[in-house]
């Protein structure tokens, strides 16, 4: 019998090196990169640098798409193309719900269900359907996927700045800045380095779950969206295509931490990696939520590197989504 997984958390250090994931924008010609400021380990404020959960979340996304494709499993017209706007538009549920009589006493049920069935990535990440067809008709499905931001560990993150230019052929006889954009641009490109608190959360147990009648609609692919979920965020680890990647493809040097793991509605636990004492604590809430339940529903494992962590995940993908009866 399979084991089953109700939800999983990741909670670790990231090690990356010359990478530009995430920037706030442009001042002149100067890319500026994202900081945060957190209340450190120590009590005091910190400006450090950070990358969204958007980002993440949308390097997920990326990885599921392509995964999606390779196992035949659903897609709605707009994730096909990593369209942002996934089902929100209500095209593929207006075609869906073609034969109903009236829209607009159509049940936030079918909805629900017409939105798990159509596509994994709604199904997965969540989405708000603003109108179905012609019809003032909207829904909203929470993401069973969630990231937190990556957090710069204080004093133990930098920025740098590089200067980069654009190579133009006989550049003298072109206009500098040309709106044509044919002419010679400077501009200055941050590099980040640092070690970074990461945190991502998967309620497994709300995969293809209908939140509006709480119970799971009959579809015969649920397994393998699971795999695929699990296989897609192992990949975003090994392959963090966020912004400027085409150039400063990040070092990623080390990554350690715990995946804590639970077997039925108790959360997988998480303790934010900015604490210097994160894996005690998890270890510590996973022993008495044990003691609690009266049974070993949650583990922790822990891993030292991409290596170990592609171990664990080739683990959890044998095992099966748990279901809320």
């Amino acid at each position: 019998m399979s084991k089953k997984i109700a939800s999983i958390s990741v909670s670790g250090r990231m090690t990356l090196n010359m990478h530009s994931l995430n920037n706030e924008g442009g001042e002149g010609n100067q890319i500026i990169t994202r900081q945060l400021t957190i209340i450190g380990n120590d009590g005091e404020e910190h400006t450090v640098n950070g990358i969204s959960g958007d980002m993440f979340k949308h390097i997920h996304v990326g990885h599921l798409i392509n995964k999606a494709k390779e196992k035949k499993l659903p897609l709605c017209t707009n994730c096909k193309i990593a369209n942002p706007n996934r089902l929100s538009s209500g095209e593929d549920l207006g075609t869906h719900f073609k034969n109903e009589k009236d829209l607009k006493k159509l049940g936030d049920d079918k909805i629900a269900n017409a939105i798990i069935e159509k596509c994994i990535i709604d199904d997965t990440h969540g989405v708000l359907v603003t109108s179905i067809g012609k019809q003032n008709k909207n829904h909203a499905r929470k993401s069973i996927v969630e990231f937190a931001w990556t957090v710069g560990i204080p004093d133990r993150n930098n920025t740098e700045t590089y200067i980069h230019t654009k190579i133009v052929s006989d550049a003298g006889n072109k206009e500098k800045g040309a709106s044509s954009n044919e002419g010679q641009n400077i501009f200055h490109r941050p590099a980040n380095h640092g070690v970074y608190a990461f945190i991502c959360n998967v309620d497994v147990y709300r995969l293809s779950y209908n939140d509006v009648t709480r119970s799971y609609p009959e579809i015969d692919n649920r397994n393998d969206r699971y795999k695929a979920l699990l296989s897609s965020l192992l990949n975003t680890f090994l392959n963090p295509k966020g912004a400027m990647t085409s150039t400063q493809k990040p070092h990623i040097t080390d990554f350690e931490g715990v995946v804590s793991i639970s077997s039925n509605s108790t959360p997988a636990p998480t303790v934010s990696p900015i604490n210097e004492d994160y894996k005690a604590e998890i270890i510590t809430v996973k022993d008495n939520l044990n003691k609690i339940e009266g049974s070993k529903t949650i583990e922790v494992k822990e891993f030292n590197g991409l290596g170990q962590l592609s171990s664990i995940f080739e683990e959890l993908i044998k095992a099966e989504p748990y279901k809320i009866n």
